[in-house]
């Protein structure tokens, strides 16, 4: 609705990710890395999977940081050593991406989905707590598009119900709750490297974080096909991280505060220029949270949404749509319905501009301009 977009003055493209421009400012520093493993002959684990896992256990103030080959197997091999499996209930979020709910599945469990704040997307423990049954036997909040889920609420419910406590902290490397990084403030934590996210590899990646040495040991195992020294349990996984892929992060492990506060920073420019729109919501964020953005997430009200995209899109500015689908709704889960409005409604509402390390400030402009003079024509 409303009159066309303007033709930007500047037709080069405001990407949506900045992976090339990433490359340029540390593609030597990473190919120096990839050619000392290449020469070193330890191409699986070993000692630069190693060098990585310490780092990412300091950084993040844990016992333990193990190495797993992507972020659904991170969820995976946390909820086997964590004892979760057949006739048991994860309460999870359904406003994420589908891997939060299939590897519930995947360990024999089933999820139990809870609706989210509409403020700031992140599980509501409100409605956690009316989820609650004699099945639950864990709690797996979703860290969503680069802030801490309510884990100060999460953890008192789950102490208070003898619940396990697993964060999906696929998209939040870096994030903090007060002084506790997100990695820190569960029973375990699940990372993704996947090529998009704040810290992210050239390939699949993910690591478990976790205090309890026992978990720990149970995960190194299971990643190995459940087998350590001689003795064999139980069936494993092939699930390690490639040194490669380990030289590459532990070198943007470096850059990646630099990174989150540049995302912070276009974050900031974002708010201040939508604080006054009627038709454009900015993300809320959590007391105590230092949100890291992997996604500037807005609400496009009055189901305009797509109007938006279409706007952006004409102007050069790419966008995204995270998540169009609701988990619940999703057909692996159809044969347990449940209204879940908020999720729903976020579905149908929430649109996701650029805001990584390379946007630059001509490029946030535009975008700034075209969803401005969109939200204005809305109330006009």
């Amino acid at each position: 609705m409303g009159r066309p977009t303007e033709a930007p003055s500047d037709t080069t493209k405001v990407p949506f990710l900045g992976l090339a421009r990433e490359y340029e400012e540390i593609g030597e520093e990473a190919e120096e890395a990839v050619l000392t493993v290449m020469r070193s002959g330890s191409y699986v684990l070993g000692p630069d999977v190693e060098r990585f896992e310490d780092e990412c256990a300091k950084q993040l103030g844990v016992r333990h940081a193990i190495g797993v080959n992507s972020g659904t197997d991170a969820l995976l091999l946390a909820m086997r050593a964590l004892g979760i499996g057949p006739g048991d209930q994860v309460i999870t979020s359904p406003f994420s991406f589908l891997a939060t709910g299939s590897s519930v599945r995947l360990v024999g469990a089933w999820p139990m989905f809870a609706d989210i704040d509409p403020r700031t997307y992140q599980l509501d423990p409100a409605d956690v707590v009316r989820r609650i049954t004699p099945a639950t036997k864990a709690i797996m909040p979703v860290s969503l598009f680069g802030q801490p889920a309510d884990m100060d609420a999460l953890s008192a419910i789950a102490r208070e119900h003898d619940l396990l406590l697993l964060d999906d902290a696929a998209q939040s490397f870096g994030a903090r709750l007060g002084s506790k990084c997100v990695g820190a403030l569960a029973d375990a934590s699940a990372f993704s490297f996947y090529p998009t996210k704040n810290l992210g590899g050239c390939g699949d990646g993910g690591l478990i974080t976790t205090d309890d040495d026992r978990l720990a040991a149970a995960v190194r195992k299971l990643r190995t096909h459940g087998v350590a020294e001689a003795s064999e349990d139980q069936p494993g996984f092939n699930s390690r991280l490639d040194a490669i892929q380990a030289a590459i992060l532990g070198v943007k492990l470096g850059h990646l505060p630099r990174w989150n506060a540049a995302r912070r920073k276009n974050a900031e420019r974002y708010d201040a220029a939508f604080a006054d729109l009627e038709a454009i919501h900015a993300p809320g964020v959590i007391r105590g949270a230092y949100h890291v953005y992997h996604q500037y997430a807005i609400r496009v009200v009055r189901g305009e949404r797509d109007e938006l995209a279409k706007r952006l899109e004409e102007a050069g500015v790419e966008t995204r749509v995270y998540y169009a689908q609701p988990i619940h709704r999703h057909s692996l889960f159809a044969a347990y319905p449940v209204q879940l409005p908020h999720a729903e409604r976020a579905a149908q509402e929430v649109l996701c501009l650029p805001v990584s390390p390379g946007l630059t400030e001509a490029g946030q402009e535009r975008c700034i301009d075209v969803v401005t003079r969109f939200a204005r024509e809305q109330v006009s």
